[in-house]
C-alpha cells in the first residue's frame, strides 16, 4: 500500500506531517534522516540547509535569491562599508565569537588570571565611569503619546513610550531638538531652507516598526524621515508617517554595516540626525561608523542619540574604539569576556533594585578561596560562588566600560558627547544613551 503521508509524528499538533513522503521513504523530504556530509548551509541564506548535490540547482531557486539581488543592486549598497575590519588585523579576528566560545574562553582562564581581570574591570571602569548621570525626562512636546491620546490603532506599550520620550527629551534638553517654544528663536538664527521646524532630517538606525520616529514625527514636525533596517516587519508605522502631508519617508532595506550613506541620492548635502533605541550589540558600532567614520560627510551629521543594547553580542572585530581599550590593558580576548559578562547585568529581576556599581566589591577572593577551588572548575566555581549583586554589577561595569570606549571615539570625531542613563533601571536595565552634536551647527 503507497503511502500518502509522511510518517513523521508531529506532537505540538497531534498528528502526522501532512507532506507526501520521498520515494521509497517513509518521511518528506524535510524529516527524513539527515546525513551531516550531505547538508550544508545555504550560501544565500545560510539559516537552511541543502543537500549538496542540488546546491547548484537550489541556489538559482533559492527564495531569498530575488531579496538578496535587490538589495545588493541599490546603489548605497557597499559590502562591509561599515564593519570596521583593518587590513594589518589577524584573520582571526575576523571570526564571529559565540557567547558559547566566550563562556569557555572565561572558564578556561586560571583562578588568578580570572582575579586579575576583575581586578582590571575596577580599576578601569573607577577611570573612565565617573561621569554617567541619570537624566530621565519627559519632555512636554511627547504630552499625547506620554498621556496616551495617540490614535489607540497604534502599537502602544507604556515603558516603550517612557523610553522613547526620553531619548526625544534628552535630545531637546542637548540643544539638538528644537519645541515649539524654541522653534522661532532658532529660525531667526538662520536655519537653512529645508530646516524650518528647527528639526534636521532623521535617519532611524535599526528601525524596526519605526516607532520612535513616529513620536518624533508627531511630536516635533519633522520633514524628512530615513528608516533603516534590514529585516520586514508587520504593523509598522510607516502607512501613518505617510499620512503626513508635509513629511517625506524614505525605508531603506538594508543591513548598516553595508550602508553607504554619501550614496543615498535624497541625502546627499541634507543636515540630519541619526536615532536608534536599542541598537543591538555591534549594530551600535556600526551605526557609528556610518555616520563619523572617514569616508563619511561629517559634517551633514547635526547630531546623534543611540540607545545601546545587547553588549554580550558585541565583536572585537566590529568594535568602534578598540585603539582606546588596548591602551587601558584591555585586549581581544578581555573584551570577549567583558561581553560575556555584560550578560550578568540584565538576567535578574529587572523590577527589583538593581546594584549600585560604584559601592559593590568584586574581588573578595582570597588564597584560601584559590586554593580550594578545583583545577577543573576553578573560575566556575568562583563564579558560582559570587553573590547575584556582584555578577550584576559586574555586568554593568563591563556595559558602561564599552560605552565609555564608544564616547571617546565620538569625541575624537569632533563632538560634543553625553553618556547616560535615560529611563530608570526599573523599565529597563538596558538604559544607557549615547548622544552627541556637532556644537558649530547648534
Amino acid at each position: 500500500m503507497e503511502r500518502s503521508r509522511c510518517q513523521f509524528w508531529l506532537p505540538k499538533k497531534n498528528r502526522f506531517c501532512s507532506n507526501a513522503p520521498l520515494h521509497e521513504s517513509f518521511f518528506c523530504g524535510n524529516h527524513s534522516t539527515r546525513s551531516d556530509d550531505q547538508w550544508i548551509p545555504c550560501p544565500i541564506d545560510p539559516s537552511h540547509s541543502v543537500l549538496n548535490d542540488n546546491l547548484e540547482g537550489h541556489v538559482k531557486r533559492c527564495p531569498l535569491l530575488k531579496q538578496v539581488q535587490s538589495l545588493t543592486l541599490q546603489p548605497f549598497y557597499q559590502k562591509g562599508i561599515n564593519a570596521g575590519s583593518g587590513r594589518d588585523e589577524d584573520k582571526k579576528d575576523l571570526d564571529n565569537v559565540s557567547p558559547e566560545m566566550k563562556r569557555a574562553s572565561v572558564y578556561g582562564m586560571s583562578v588568578p588570571g580570572f582575579c586579575k581581570l576583575i581586578q582590571t574591570i575596577e580599576s578601569v571602569h573607577g577611570s573612565i565611569c565617573k561621569d554617567i548621570r541619570d537624566s530621565y525626562k519627559m519632555p512636554e512636546a511627547c504630552n499625547m503619546w506620554i498621556k496616551g491620546e495617540v490614535d489607540r490603532k497604534l502599537p502602544f506599550q507604556e515603558k516603550h513610550v517612557l523610553q522613547q520620550a526620553s531619548i526625544l527629551g534628552n535630545l531637546e534638553e542637548f540643544g539638538v531638538l528644537k519645541n515649539d517654544v524654541g522653534r522661532e528663536q532658532y529660525d531667526s538664527q538662520g536655519a537653512c531652507e529645508d530646516d524650518k521646524n528647527g528639526v534636521p532630517a532623521v535617519i532611524e538606525f535599526g528601525a524596526g516598526r519605526g516607532y520612535l520616529t513616529q513620536m518624533l514625527a508627531d511630536c516635533y514636525g519633522i520633514k524628512r524621515v530615513f528608516l533603516v533596517e534590514r529585516k520586514s516587519y508587520k504593523l509598522k508605522a510607516d502607512r501613518s508617517l505617510r499620512q503626513k502631508e508635509s513629511l517625506v519617508l524614505e525605508r531603506l532595506r538594508i543591513d548598516i554595516e553595508d550602508l553607504n550613506l554619501n550614496a543615498v541620492e535624497s541625502l546627499r548635502g541634507v543636515p540630519y540626525l541619526a536615532i536608534g533605541k536599542h541598537l543591538c550589540g555591534p549594530a551600535t558600532d556600526l551605526t557609528l561608523r556610518c555616520c563619523l567614520a572617514e569616508h563619511c560627510r561629517r559634517d551633514n551629521l547635526r547630531g546623534l542619540a543611540v540607545a545601546t543594547c545587547c553588549h554580550h553580542l558585541c565583536q572585537w572585530k566590529h568594535y568602534i574604539n578598540k585603539k582606546y581599550l588596548s591602551k587601558l590593558g584591555i585586549a581581544k580576548e578581555e573584551f570577549h569576556a567583558i561581553t560575556w559578562f555584560t550578560s550578568w547585568a540584565v538576567d535578574a529581576d529587572h523590577g527589583s533594585d538593581l546594584p549600585d556599581v560604584n559601592i559593590v566589591k568584586l574581588h573578595p577572593y582570597s588564597n584560601e578561596t584559590e586554593k580550594s577551588c578545583g583545577d577543573a572548575n576553578g573560575v566556575e566555581d568562583v563564579v558560582r560562588d559570587m553573590k547575584p549583586v556582584e555578577r550584576a554589577a559586574l555586568g554593568f561595569m563591563c556595559k558602561q566600560i564599552i560605552d565609555m570606549g564608544r564616547l571617546m571615539w565620538v569625541k575624537e570625531c569632533g563632538l560634543e558627547t553625553q553618556l547616560v542613563r535615560y529611563v530608570p533601571s526599573s523599565i529597563s536595565p538596558e538604559n544607557h544613551l549615547l548622544i552627541a552634536r556637532h556644537v558649530n551647527h547648534i
